[in-house]
């Protein structure tokens, strides 16, 4: 269930709740700025956009490192779509650690690595199922932009998962260049959210 929470501290715009382990998708407009927010510390919202002129083009990492020339992505950096399109920008980052890398957690990934039999909530469905309301097709979503999500590579290239540095009220805030369709999962994998699974705000502030 999403809640409306009250307004930021900071300024007038409210925030809507997302349960752990669940997401939401909305369509955003050029030049809005859409921020997720670390309610209680400690959890990746995976985030994933999609252009909204266009449901097969989504967020590319591999054009996004390849343009920006970096895999650390913070203020400034830009995000782009698997056909070259600029999708958004980094105009807030409270936090500085996110990971652009992993796959969204899926069936199949609790399924082979945890040992899980039931269905178990994913950042995958979240993600294909919000979109799916605007009519995007599932093969659309690949890497999600992992936001607070702290991964390091070693010198062998080994992949360590380390817990969030994100604290309660910790903010990332992304401003679109295009008219998108952006969808958050508040991520349902523990081991990506140092142990447990916590909520999420989310909030859009239209353009001027």
């Amino acid at each position: 269930m999403i809640t409306p929470l009250p307004h930021a501290p900071d300024d007038d715009l409210s925030l809507q709740r997302i349960a752990p382990m669940t997401g939401r998708a909305w369509r955003v407009g050029a030049g809005d700025v859409v921020r997720v927010a670390d309610l209680e510390g400690s959890q990746v919202a995976d985030v994933f956009l999609v252009d909204a002129g266009d449901l097969e083009d989504g967020l590319s990492n591999g054009r996004t490192f390849d343009y920006g020339g970096t895999l650390s992505l913070t203020v400034g950096a830009r995000l782009y779509s698997s056909r070259s399109r600029l999708l958004a920008t980094i105009v807030r980052d409270d936090v500085g650690a996110h990971d652009f890398l992993y796959a969204p957690c899926s069936q199949a990934m609790f399924e082979s690595q945890y040992g899980v039999s039931e269905p178990h909530p994913n950042c995958y469905d979240n993600l294909t199922g919000a979109l799916a309301e605007f009519g995007v097709p599932a093969a659309t979503v690949t890497i999600p932009f992992n936001v607070f999500m702290c991964t390091s590579v070693g010198p062998d290239g080994r992949l360590t998962i380390l817990p969030p540095r994100s604290r309660p009220g910790d903010v990332l805030e992304l401003r679109a260049e295009r008219d998108l369709l952006v969808a958050v999962s508040a991520c349902s994998a523990s081991v990506a959210n140092g142990g447990g699974a916590r909520p999420l705000g989310v909030g859009v502030r239209p353009s001027a």
